[in-house]
């Protein structure tokens, strides 16, 4: 069990940063709901929304390595100010464009793209910047705190935006997450916090020496490459057949939101289990809590009750949330405070390489056999990866910190 849960918020950088995280979540929360059926309003296809779903990800992944070295050499504060201004400037464009009816599909993919390239740059800095904040013994609370406060505001988030989206229409909604990222880049602003201890002397050192680091350790690319296809289908099968399943058979956005709050009470209930309690073998813990995916993919597959839906999707919430607290931990742990902007990098970069294809096919391929068998192959594929990552020793076996002695700490 853990011990003061709440240390970290004892830490003002910490407090500042907890803050702007919240606020960017408060339009976070909604943003997507309202994108999806914005697109579905103007062309009712599920391709359509593969393609600008799929705009946000691919300029991301072009731009991963870049953002994992520019937060490595530059203060992570000063990136995530400037990120979040740019993703409040970006959705304020989007918002405008629905709300003039000067919308066409190529400049909602065009301004998605630039949301994505902002992102490049804010989760290597996001990544790097909490052991900057607190202390090594404090990593899993503040990273549990982080993602529990943020997920409490997505149980409410959903279901407020899917009645939004019903009420006053997409584009408000996204204009209100314009107003969170600049609202966050002014609290994000107050904190200072110091350069990394380490800078290279060009960029393709820096390059190699994060590949260097990421490739050393085989708990870590193991798992990545187990994310390249589980977030792949995921997105495929949640993200963008989801919506498409509410939309044509459960009432539309308002219906999802119901869903994705209940994915996010899962979230909160894994996020405050590991507020206070720390697995011994973390990464196995989490790898297993991954197996929860298929639980809402299988019950959009042959379930028409938005209720039942809601459950399923908590379900995978706590196994989502267990999982990627104790994945963070790890990588903060164990990867030098330097290196770990571009080590996440990497790691997103992998994890993420195939989701444009997973947001581009799913919509065809369920139009051709079938959202059902869609959705099915979907969580078979989630089980078959999940289930080989677990051949790795390191994975199985691998403890916290706290619980091995201080000379094999870092790996």
């Amino acid at each position: 069990m853990g011990r003061a849960p709440l240390a970290p918020l004892r830490e003002k950088p910490f407090r500042i940063y907890f803050a702007g995280r919240l606020v960017s979540t408060l339009g976070g929360t909604v943003a997507p709901i309202a994108l999806a059926f914005a697109v579905l309003d103007l062309s009712g296809s599920a391709t359509d929304l593969g393609l600008v779903l799929a705009a946000g990800v691919v300029p991301q992944l072009l731009f991963l390595l870049v953002g994992g070295v520019v937060a490595d050499r530059l203060p992570r504060g000063r990136v995530l100010v400037l990120g979040n201004a740019v993703s409040g400037l970006v959705q304020a464009g989007t918002a405008t464009a629905l709300l003039t009816g000067h919308a066409p599909l190529w400049l909602l993919v065009a301004l998605h793209a630039v949301l994505g390239t902002a992102g490049a740059f804010l989760h290597p800095a996001a990544q790097g910047i909490v052991p900057q904040l607190v202390g090594v013994a404090q990593l899993h609370q503040a990273n549990a705190l982080l993602r529990v406060s943020s997920n409490a505001l997505r149980v409410l988030g959903p279901a407020v935006g899917g009645v939004a989206v019903a009420l006053v229409g997409p584009a408000w909604a996204i204009a209100w997450d314009a107003a969170t990222y600049l609202a966050a880049a002014v609290v994000l602003g107050r904190l200072r916090v110091p350069l990394p201890p380490k800078r290279l002397a060009n960029f393709l050192a820096d390059l190699r020496e994060g590949w260097s680091e990421f490739w050393s350790r085989t708990w870590l690319w193991a798992i990545v490459l187990q994310f390249s296809v589980v977030n792949a289908v995921w997105v495929g099968g949640f993200s963008l057949l989801g919506p498409v399943v509410a939309d044509r058979e459960l009432g539309g956005a308002a219906s999802w939101g119901v869903i994705g709050a209940g994915l996010a009470v899962g979230l909160v209930a894994g996020g405050v289990l590991v507020v206070w309690w720390r697995p011994r073998r973390p990464l196995l813990v989490g790898t297993l809590g991954v197996l929860l995916d298929v639980v809402p993919l299988l019950a959009l597959a042959w379930s028409d009750s938005v209720v039942l839906l809601a459950a399923a999707a908590a379900v995978a919430g706590v196994g989502v949330e267990v999982f990627s607290v104790c994945w963070s931990t790890a990588l903060q742990e164990r990867v030098p405070g330097d290196r770990l902007s571009r080590v996440s990098s990497y790691d997103m970069l992998f994890s993420f390489v195939f989701m444009p294809l997973g947001y581009l096919l799913a919509g065809p391929v369920a139009e051709r056999v079938g959202t059902a068998p869609t959705l099915v192959a979907c969580s078979a594929v989630v089980v078959v990866a999940t289930l080989a990552v677990l051949l790795s020793r390191d994975v199985r076996t691998m403890r916290g910190v706290t619980e091995v002695a201080p000379e094999a700490a870092v790996t």
